[in-house]
Order: structure tokens, then sequence, then C-alpha cells
């Protein structure tokens, strides 16, 4: 589990393709490492990876063939830069929200306009993720917690605008992004969590004992539209 604030940029150091999926080595740059294992987990662009190999300075994982299609990792190459988080300890001070690192899809930067001291994203909002996506609610782009500023729901043209400060702008990937580039998608854990309770409940007919919650109360407080 991850909470979207990012430790560190790192760089792909190398990829290597094999018929499983591909073992990439990022070189951990400002990333601590001293307290790092193998086994552990390191969000890499916001996809959860296991730590294979290690050193100080760099870190190898494997990536499967799912992790491949699902991802923007299909279209890395050596040099590139990516957002890292190692997973969170209980003692974690909790800055972002509940990320799994698990992506959802793809989005691509459609602009980029400069705002005052902020800069601001419209980035696609594919259809099969949008119902997940509300006005001031979380999403994770990149592995980087943020807020939702608005939404364009045409329909199949969704876009959704954040608004990106100098600090974030500094600390992630987000100075390389350009209009086209394509970036990974995570949803709020709890939305997804929230649409499968309500759906098991209007198929089976069942509710939660002694439960207040309702589709109405949750669309009253912004969960679900």
């Amino acid at each position: 589990m991850f909470t979207g604030i990012i430790e560190a940029v790192g760089t792909i150091k190398a990829i290597n393709i094999n018929a499983q999926g591909a073992r990439l080595v990022i070189a951990t740059n400002d990333l601590d490492m001293s307290d790092v294992k193998l086994g552990d987990s390191i969000a890499t662009n916001g996809i959860c990876l296991t730590v294979v190999d290690f050193s100080q300075q760099s870190y190898s994982a494997d990536v499967s063939n799912e992790t491949l299609q699902r991802t923007g990792f299909a279209n890395y190459n050596v040099g590139m830069q990516v957002n890292l988080e190692k997973a969170m300890l209980a003692s974690t001070r909790f800055g972002g929200h509940i990320v799994s690192g698990h992506v959802d899809g793809i989005s691509e930067v459609l602009s980029i306009i400069n705002n005052g001291n902020s800069i601001e994203y419209w980035l696609s909002m594919p259809n099969s993720l949008a119902h997940y996506i509300a006005e001031k609610g979380s999403v994770t782009v990149d592995g980087t917690s943020l807020t939702v500023n608005a939404l364009n729901e045409n329909a199949g043209d969704g876009k959704f605008r954040l608004t990106i400060v100098p600090h974030t702008v500094k600390e992630t990937i987000f100075a390389h992004y350009q209009v086209g580039t394509k970036v990974n998608l995570e949803v709020d854990l709890v939305a997804r969590y929230l649409e499968r309770l309500l759906t098991k409940k209007s198929t089976t007919q069942t509710s939660l004992p002694n439960s207040n919650v309702t589709e109405t109360l949750l669309q009253k407080a912004g969960f679900i539209k």
C-alpha cells in the first residue's frame, strides 16, 4: 500500500525483455534504500513492483506481460525518468490517499496551461473509469496523489483537470509531461469498493445488517453519481 507522495525520481537503467515479460533496473537517485529488503514493494510510476535485486543505487523488478499490456511500461525506454515511492509503514504520515499500486488504465495529457504560479493539466478520462472520477476527489497519476479540480464529461470525450503547484512539478516527473504523454491512472480505491458493495446489493437484494448507508446517501456525499 502507498500514499501517492513521491519520494524520489528514478531513472530506467535497463529493460530486459523475456518470454514472461520484462526485468527492469531502476537507478534510485535520491531514494533512501537503507531499509529496503528483497521482496519489498516500490511503486514505480504508480505500479507496485517487487524488488528482486538491489543495491544502494538501484533495484531490479520483474514486470509481467499483464502489467506491460495494462500500463505505460510497454512504451518506456532506457533513460526515462519515473516516480518512486516505497511501500508505506504503519508509522508513515498519511499525506496523500490510499493507493494500491494497481493501475486501472492509461490517460493522455491533452493540454498544459500556465495559470499564475501553478500549471493546469487536462487529461483524458477513459469511459470505463469516468464514473470513479469526481470533482475534488482523489486520483493517482503515475503514482502521484492528486486532486481532481474540474471535469468535462462530454460523451465519448471526457477529461479532467489537475492543478499542479511548483513543488509537485519539481519533485515528480510532471515537468517532463508534454501534450500526448501517456500516464498511468489509478482511481480512488474507496470508490471501487463502494461500487462493488452497491452492485452486489442490487443483484442479491441483500443489505448489511444495521447499515444506514444507502445509494442516495452516497450520491449526496459525492462518492457516486
